[in-house]
């Protein structure tokens, strides 16, 4: 089992899982530096809050936010770097800025986004799954570009949600999956611990799930402990039982 983890940078005032911690440029680096020492394998810097309710920006203004962060770091960074963007000018900016990959949560955007990937060999892309059926598309040209998105609480109810979860291992078979499902609400709902922050072990247990049935990067908030968790389980799966186990 190999999935890595892709550490969340919330560049935002408002975001629903940090209240906003990282929101001014060198909280942001000095979290970024922090997830690369903890063990993050990618860093996704976001500048729009997905919370419900959250005003949509212009790319002008989440350009505004990111570039004092991805100008000084993304073309340094000991680790890829991702941007959580549904605009095409975003996405470009930071691609300029040394970025490799684009987290697009909207099917819309995705050909604008394959035309970038075309201007940068180099880059990747996450997309939702629901753009594979998509006849209008052609994803031949960028098969080892793309990671696939379940959309795990994007309008979806808690058995739908459940049911993407269970699809994993089709979706793995057509790309490699991504999965960012940390603090959302269907880890309440599935612990039945709805106080805010209570819910760590809930997440922890919901990425090793993930890793376990397939999806190759598992996007999160608390990087060191599911980092922890995760090296657990692939140390006992590449270190199985004999066949004389032990008698107790």
């Amino acid at each position: 089992m190999i999935c890595n983890v892709m550490a969340i940078v919330n560049v935002t005032p408002d975001s629903f899982s940090d209240g906003g911690l990282y929101y001014r440029p060198e909280e942001a680096l000095r979290r970024a530096h922090n997830a690369v020492a903890e063990g993050a394998a990618i860093l996704d810097f976001g500048a729009e809050s997905t919370r419900p309710g959250a005003t949509p920006l212009t790319a002008e203004r989440e350009i505004e936010r990111l570039r004092p962060v991805l100008e000084p770091f993304a073309s340094t960074s000991p680790v890829p770097v991702s941007v959580d963007t549904y605009h095409p000018e975003t996405a470009a900016f930071a691609l300029d800025c040394g970025a490799t990959i684009l987290n697009c949560v909207y099917p819309e955007p995705v050909p604008a986004m394959l035309a970038l990937l075309d201007r940068h060999p180099r880059a990747e892309l996450v997309l939702p799954w629901t753009c594979l059926d998509d006849a209008r598309l052609d994803f031949a040209p960028y098969r080892d570009r793309l990671y696939l998105d379940p959309m795990i609480g994007f309008g979806t109810t808690r058995e739908e949600d459940v049911a993407l979860l269970h699809r994993i291992p089709a979706f793995a078979r057509r790309g490699r999956v991504l999965v960012g499902a940390s603090r959302k609400r269907l880890v309440k709902k599935l612990t039945g611990e709805k106080r805010t922050g209570k819910n760590l072990g809930g997440n922890l247990g919901l990425a090793v799930w993930c890793a376990f049935h397939g999806a190759q990067v598992v996007r999160v908030h608390d990087v060191a402990e599911t980092v922890q968790a995760l090296k657990v389980v692939a140390a006992l799966e590449a270190n199985p039982l004999s066949s004389q186990a032990i008698e107790i």
